[in-house]
């Protein structure tokens, strides 16, 4: 397809810019500033007051009833006092993707548990329950908990991973932290991350969403010292509640979350259409038509994200291997147990994540167009 010349010269006139792998994009001042208002007028700034216990139930309300929802300090710690609440044995192995963010592996090692590496499906780019269920008799007999990862916001298979917990009575957690748009079934706990780069972002946060009441409440109380209905720490905790300001910002959040998703998948199906002559380049399945995340990720030729990366890079675009090489690559977890990791392995090599935001202009998508076509053309 043949790039916009036009467009092409009115990015180069304006200099040297980058166009940056990210734009992260929180609620105005001038959104929050009401809600900062009901702050000062109540004089109630964290402890669960009445704008935290709104945003929880707004939040709530996006799920079936009966679900209930815990805010935490950050995704990473919603994760892990999740797998501490379910009361799963120390050591166990918790078996997860090798093709994730290193968040994932850190929350299994802070509660107490093991990594288990598994490979991923070359095409969904997630852990599909055989990974699990292949896995030989010595291991199996060790896996406590499943934490599957909905790759960069992807719909996972939640039905298939709620017939997997049903058949084995083995739990799973479903790491949801960049699909905050996708995640509508909360029958498997799930937890979601507000960071500032996600779509619903309030700087650092997150939550989990779970239709078991007794977990919801175990996460509650390892939230707040311990806390419940006393103020006598009940069992050994932590402080990871959200004040009251960072519920301001995801009020202000969820005011704009409609207007904010038709950007959202307005900017991805341009850049979709600009690239539409390159099919080599890979969208995930749906991404920017029927679902919306933060960043734009595609599969190119195997071993190609290197080369195309540097390329990129020399035209002033920049990338970013989210994920890096994978988890088990990183210095922390190279010691995990794993078990063949080909496709993780592959994806290394041809997975790289362009420039996307909610604002990103035609200009700018014209410039990541050219330089991926001159990019793919020069390998």
């Amino acid at each position: 397809m043949a790039v916009n010349q036009a467009l092409l010269r009115e990015a180069q006139a304006t200099g040297p810019t980058r166009v940056p792998v990210a734009r992260p994009r929180l609620p105005s001042a001038e959104a929050v500033f009401p809600y900062l208002q009901k702050i000062d007028d109540a004089g109630w700034y964290s402890n669960f007051g009445p704008l935290l216990t709104e945003f929880e139930a707004r939040l709530a309300g996006r799920f079936p009833a009966g679900t209930e929802v815990v805010t935490v300090t950050n995704a990473t710690q919603a994760l892990t006092l999740t797998l501490m609440a379910m009361d799963l044995p120390v050591g166990g192995y918790v078996v997860m993707p090798a093709w994730t963010f290193v968040a994932t592996a850190h929350a299994v090692v802070q509660a107490g548990l093991r990594p288990w590496f598994a490979d991923v499906d070359p095409d969904s780019w997630m852990l599909r329950p055989e990974a699990v269920t292949g896995l030989t008799a010595d291991v199996r007999e060790q896996v406590v908990a499943v934490l599957p990862v909905s790759a960069f916001g992807a719909p996972a298979d939640l039905a298939a991973w709620r017939a997997f917990r049903d058949e084995t009575g083995v739990p799973v957690l479903v790491d949801a932290a960049a699909a905050f748009d996708t995640l509508d079934d909360a029958a498997l706990p799930a937890v979601v991350s507000l960071h500032a780069t996600k779509v619903l972002g309030i700087g650092e946060g997150g939550f989990l969403a779970t239709r078991d009441a007794a977990l919801a409440l175990k996460v509650r109380q390892l939230t707040t010292f311990g806390f419940q209905d006393s103020r006598e720490s009940q069992v050994a905790a932590t402080n990871a509640k959200l004040s009251e300001y960072a519920a301001a910002v995801g009020l202000a959040g969820l005011d704009a979350w409609p207007a904010d998703r038709f950007r959202f998948l307005r900017a991805a199906q341009h850049l979709r259409i600009s690239l539409i002559g390159q099919p080599e380049v890979r969208f995930q399945d749906g991404w920017g038509s029927d679902w919306a995340t933060s960043v734009c990720t595609v599969g190119l030729p195997e071993g190609a994200a290197g080369p195309v990366a540097e390329a990129l890079h020399r035209q002033g675009v920049d990338t970013r291997q989210w994920w890096g090489l994978g988890c088990h690559m990183s210095p922390a977890f190279t010691g995990c147990a794993r078990g063949d990791l080909r496709y993780t392995d592959r994806l290394a090599g041809s997975v790289i994540g362009l420039p996307f935001s909610i604002d990103l202009d035609a200009a700018e998508t014209a410039r990541i167009a050219n330089a991926l076509q001159q990019a793919l053309a020069s390998l």
